[in-house]
This record gives C-alpha cells, structure tokens and sequence, in this order.
C-alpha cells in the first residue's frame, strides 16, 4: 500500500480528496495536515510516499514543503492539487519535482489518472535494478504517445463499441477475460475480441497472457485509468 498524506487546509476539500483516494485501491492515507509546518513534523515521525498538497495555505505555502522535501533529499512523491493555475507557480511546482498538477475543480476521473499513472510507473521503477531505453520513453517519459485513430475501423459500430465499454467498465477493479464480456453482452466471442482488440490498439485495457496447465494461453485484460479518456472520442 502507497502511504498517503493530505495537505490541505480546507477542511471540506481534504474530506473532498480523502473520499475520493478511498475509491482507489493500493492507496492508505496515514495523515491529513493543514499546515507545512505540521506537514514537515509528520514526515519525520511516519513513512509517507506520496503527498496530495495544496500550494495556497495561511503561513507557508506548498511550494515552501515542496522545496524542503528537495533540500532533505526525502524519498516522497507530490501531486500538487491547487486552484493555482498561473503557468509561474506550475513551472515552479514541476521543476521542484511534483509528479503530477491537478488544478481545482477536477474529475474523479482526472484524480484517479493521476494516482493510477503514479502507481504503475512507481512499481515498475521498484520491480526492476535496470530498464532500457524503449521502457524508459514508454513507462516512465511517456515519450512516445501513440497518435490514436480518427475513427473507428471497419466493422466496429459506435453502439456496440459502447455496450462492450460499459461492460468492460463493470470489471473495472480486477482483471477480465473474453468470456466475461462475451457473458455480459450477449455478443459473439469473434465480435469482443474485435472490440478488445481495439480497447487495447487505444491503451485503454492492458492485455497479458497466461499459460494455464495445458499450455493454452489466456488473455488477462485490466483496465488502464491513466488513458480512459483516450475513448470518449469514439462513443
């Protein structure tokens, strides 16, 4: 579990955020703070990995923990959440080294992005000592974004695209097969694997491959929240 703290001195929106981060999964929050100087006395009594800070606060403000945080060396992530939306204090808050910048209001969608994209790219930095080039750009850089289809391939429809979408999103906390959406849908299993294909060509579901007893492989697909909005273009 990724150890969590909310700074925030609101405390209608550090209720708002700790609901949210309760919907996703691999997240604890261990502490919710509404002042930098509190914010600094809990990181040197517990072990946090990631913070939720907000940049305006009575006394110091977010940017002032963010820079701390670099001059300790401490081994804490930051994702800024803050009204602040002038390119001056965002610069600030990436060069000082925030993971991610979310500028209120947002979309649950956009926070749990956010929170998604940091996990998988913090457990792959921590499953392996070393990464080549190619997994750097495209894990970790994100250099690499594909340049998505203007319309659907032939044979796909819009309707049935969104049946198999809304069917994909009720297995939204664990992993699912062909057969589960072929069972919700009604569709044949040749049309889902259409459609899967597709979710996958747009980075939408992860796909891996298991080997069963037999040897006959298993398609595993998992939906990838960091890039569901690269779909809303289609339905």
């Amino acid at each position: 579990m990724n150890k969590v703290m909310i700074v925030e001195d609101d405390p209608m929106v550090a209720e708002f955020n700790k609901r949210y981060l309760e919907k996703i999964d691999d997240f604890e929050l261990v502490a919710t703070c509404s002042s930098v100087d509190e914010a600094i006395f809990i990181l040197n009594e517990k072990k946090v990995e990631l913070i939720l800070l907000d940049i305006f606060m009575p006394g110091k403000n977010g940017l002032e923990l963010l820079s701390y945080i670099r001059e300790n060396d401490m081994k804490v992530d930051v994702i800024v959440i803050s009204a602040a939306s002038d390119t001056e204090r965002i610069q600030k808050a990436l060069r000082l080294g925030a993971v991610d910048y979310l500028i209120k209001p947002f979309e649950f969608e956009r926070f749990s992005a956010a929170l998604t994209a940091y996990y998988k790219k913090n457990t792959f930095l921590q499953s392996a000592d070393h990464i080549n080039q190619e997994q750097l750009d495209e894990r970790i850089l994100h250099n690499e974004e594909k340049a998505l289809p203007e319309e659907l391939p032939k044979g796909l429809s819009q309707d049935t695209l969104k049946l198999v979408w809304d069917a994909v999103q009720e297995m939204k906390s664990h992993s699912f097969s062909t057969e589960e959406i072929v069972n919700i849908t009604g569709i044949s299993r040749v049309s889902v694997r259409k459609y899967l294909k597709f979710l996958k060509h747009i980075d939408v579901v992860d796909v891996k491959v298991h080997y069963g007893n037999i040897g006959r492989p298993i398609s595993q697909h998992k939906i990838n929240e960091s890039k569901t909005h690269h779909i809303q273009q289609y339905l």
